[in-house]
């Protein structure tokens, strides 16, 4: 196993967020690795005129949502014991904020939850494949 110092574990509040945070844990004891537990709020895509098509973070002016997040991470951690890892909520477009923020920090392994999906499922989006394929460093995709 490669020697991992930094682990960012990247989840939502699904039921099999355990799954990918007990991995998380588990390589991060063996390795002796800090870790980092992300929660991306997903921003959503507001279309205009062609000219104008963007995207509006609808959460940046609502600290309390972003603090209801922060709360619901740290519930999670305490599920699994995990009580003194960095927490971390951001908003954007998961891949892209989990790539970015793995590289800022640097991060040595990103741990995402994968669901298994294939063909026209994969296509219109998978968090874990998008990471993959943005992701520096190695990245753990636990099936969930």
């Amino acid at each position: 196993m490669a020697d991992y110092k930094n682990i960012l574990a990247a989840v939502d509040y699904t039921a099999e967020s355990h799954q990918v945070l007990q991995r998380a844990k588990n390589v991060a004891e063996q390795s002796s690795a800090e870790i980092t537990l992300l929660h991306v709020i997903e921003i959503t895509p507001v279309i205009g005129e062609f000219e104008t098509f963007s995207y509006v973070d609808l959460y940046t002016d609502q600290p309390e949502m972003i603090d209801r997040a922060e709360r619901d991470l740290k519930c999670l951690a305490e599920d699994v014991e995990m009580t003194d890892a960095v927490f971390k909520v951001i908003p954007g477009v998961p891949k892209v904020e989990i790539t970015s923020y793995a590289e800022e920090y640097d991060i040595d392994l990103i741990v995402v939850g994968s669901h298994g999906r294939h063909g026209i499922s994969l296509i219109l989006g998978s968090t874990a494949n998008g990471v993959l394929h943005r992701a520096k460093c190695d990245v753990l995709a636990v099936r969930v």
